[in-house]
């Protein structure tokens, strides 16, 4: 059955592109040598079609509230225009609907980025409490998105847009955007490298595609962006979590404001989880002989017992296999995993393997 197309889908295939289904969508792979796309974007620049992310404009009055009350992280953080804020949005058991990014434009609207895979449901979750909110939710299918990575992402990307939005796109700092007319530019990302996100009409898509092309982007698949995003150490929604684990069990503590007298959904459950103590923890892996790491092995942590790899791939900034695993919270040092059942030792390291270019782990 054939997917969905983004607007650039006609540029892929004739570019020749491996494409595959992805949460519906039909999205390359690679162009040619994913290991090369993987550099492109640590070493210059590259670029990805994630026209297939849904944003969500709310608008109201009673949007900060219901967001608050939505989302783990505290949206009370978000006070400048144009500032953006990365949380997950709860169960009432804790368990992790979807993870998102939340941009505040002003008091009366902000924009979410959902996943493609859980926009329909993360739809239908909202709107459901939008509603009684008086807060109006609008999809944006009418956008188009590309984003810009890489060390030299701002140097090429920043010319190709008008001059109104190269000014502003040129100020913002880490984890901020600015509405631009139609556009909307972002500087975020989920590389581990500096770089854009930017929305625009999908009309438009196809000759800003090709002018960051021209201009020496080179463009990338889904193959490079999940070898990026596990060096950087960023989780994939319903591998590294999904609604059967919390975000305290997904190394994302951070993302969640547990003090202060805010309620949201999800919150009581983490409370007493916190309270407890998780029984499992989601940690960095790196191969110590040779394999790949995959999703689902085992891994046996000794007498704290086993768990499984929920990412792996073969990174090719360490030149080793690299992954991320839930084990019992007591695992440390060196763990097992079964490899095509022959155990291979692997070491717990600290994320991220990578950032900015940078080896952050030891060999």
């Amino acid at each position: 059955m054939m997917g969905q197309r983004t607007p650039l889908y006609d540029l892929h295939v004739a570019a020749g592109a491996r494409l595959v289904d992805f949460g519906g969508w039909d999205l390359p792979v690679n162009y040619g040598s994913q290991i090369e796309e993987h550099r492109a974007v640590r070493c210059d620049a590259g670029m990805f079609d994630v026209s297939h992310m849904c944003a969500l404009d709310l608008r109201g009055t009673g949007t900060r509230a219901l967001l608050a009350q939505l989302l783990a992280n505290d949206i009370g953080r978000l006070t400048v225009p144009g500032k953006a804020l990365y949380s997950c949005m709860l169960r009432a058991d804790g368990g992790v609907i979807d993870d998102l990014i939340a941009y505040f434009l002003d008091e009366q609207w902000f924009r979410l980025v959902v996943n493609a895979g859980t926009a329909a449901k993360d739809l239908e979750w909202i709107r459901e409490r939008a509603r009684p909110a008086g807060v109006s939710l609008t999809p944006r299918r009418d956008l188009a998105m590309i984003a810009v990575q890489g060390p030299q992402a701002q140097a090429k990307a920043l010319p190709l847009l008008r001059p109104a939005c190269q000014a502003r796109a040129a100020g913002l700092g880490p984890f901020f955007a600015t509405p631009c007319g139609e556009w909307f530019v972002a500087r975020t990302g989920y590389t581990g490298e500096d770089g854009y996100e930017i929305m625009l009409p999908s009309g438009g898509a196809p000759a800003f595609w090709n002018a960051l092309q021209a201009a020496g982007v080179r463009p990338c698949g889904l193959g490079a962006r999940d070898t990026l995003r596990l060096e950087a150490g960023m989780n994939l929604y319903g591998s590294d979590m999904d609604e059967r684990v919390s975000p305290l069990e997904s190394g994302l503590a951070w993302t969640v404001a547990l003090d202060g007298d805010r309620d949201f959904i999800g919150k009581e459950a983490l409370v007493a989880e916190r309270s407890r103590g998780s029984a499992r923890k989601l940690v960095g892996l790196l191969l110590l002989e040779r394999g790949v790491l995959r999703s689902h092995q085992q891994v046996v942590a000794g007498d704290a017992g086993s768990g499984e790899v929920t990412s792996g791939t073969y990174s090719p900034t360490l030149e080793r296999s690299i992954g991320f695993a839930r084990v019992p919270a007591a695992a440390a040092g060196t763990v097992q995993v079964d490899i095509r059942g022959r155990l291979v030792p692997a070491r717990i390291v600290k994320l991220p393997f990578v950032r900015n270019g940078r080896i952050l782990v030891e060999l």
